[in-house]
């Protein structure tokens, strides 16, 4: 009989996710993207937008390998590493101030009780002012990589904007191909606060927060000349999130940091693997 999986589920700013302390590789490289899939499945499994597997590492205190709902494999998420910081401190792993391996590169961390401060790699692939044909539309679009793709958008409302509708349709649009890309809608609300929405590739619709989707529009909305750092984010979930970086031109942004709690919802056990 398979021995059962102790998980963590755990939400920032309600993106969820199913954390396990995998340094047994307990669950195999080979199954993780069909479990994913399994434990991620709403209504079905435990539900959440993706799975973490906090594994060894050699250069760091540990390394996540971050899948998505739909089993796809992600090299960053903000609100997931939020969660990632917190879990390893609960789980005795490391201490507060850490660093930690992903596809994106090393991340450092420092957690304070449920306040999670996490430094993201150097935004890069910067395209401002990109106009794009959206089902006969023409849609002025930014793009920027914040550990993974985000195209940004400004709507003239975005209460009414149809975020999953048009969101699926930039996320496959081929200026985006193939690996296709998240896609934050923007509004701006006053000198360095900014209220977003975020349709996430992987999960395939809108979700209540996207942590490296705060940060990409926090950053093109500051190079559109629009708000100046540090920047207030609100989530679509109605969540806060601070963004930090330094004040400088296009491309040369660094010192980049995502600031918001990280919930334990609950622990469990499931042997669904």
């Amino acid at each position: 009989m398979t021995p059962p999986i102790h998980f963590k589920k755990m939400h920032g700013s309600g993106n969820d996710f199913i954390l396990v302390d995998n340094r047994d590789y307990h669950v195999k490289p080979d199954k993780a993207s069909k479990v994913a899939v399994r434990l991620c499945k709403r209504h079905f499994g435990i539900g959440a937008d993706g799975l973490i597997l906090i594994e060894n590492s050699k250069t760091a205190d540990f390394k996540w390998r971050f899948f998505n709902a739909d089993g796809s494999h992600a090299s960053m998420c903000g609100n997931g590493g939020r969660c990632a910081a917190r879990f390893a401190v609960l789980e005795g792993i490391c201490g507060p101030d850490m660093k930690f391996e992903t596809g994106a590169g090393i991340i450092k961390a420092m957690v304070r009780d449920s306040s999670v401060k996490l430094q993201l790699t150097p935004p890069r692939d910067l395209k401002l002012d990109m106009d794009i044909n959206v089902q006969g539309i023409k849609k002025t679009v930014h793009f920027v990589d914040t550990g993974v793709p985000h195209a940004v958008l400004f709507p003239e409302d975005i209460e009414t904007e149809p975020v999953f509708e048009t969101g699926r349709l930039i996320r496959y649009h081929r200026a985006f191909s193939p690996d296709g890309t998240n896609v934050d809608f923007v509004k701006v609300t006053g000198p360095s606060s900014i209220l977003i929405r975020t349709y996430e590739r992987g999960v395939e619709d809108e979700t209540y927060a996207c942590g490296t989707g705060a940060v990409a529009s926090a950053i093109i909305s500051f190079l559109k000349g629009l708000i100046s750092p540090p920047v207030d984010v609100t989530t679509w979930g109605g969540e806060r999130l601070k963004v930090y970086f330094n004040e400088q031109e296009a491309p040369d942004i660094s010192e980049v940091y995502l600031e918001g709690s990280a919930i334990l919802v609950y622990s469990g056990i499931t042997a669904e693997i």
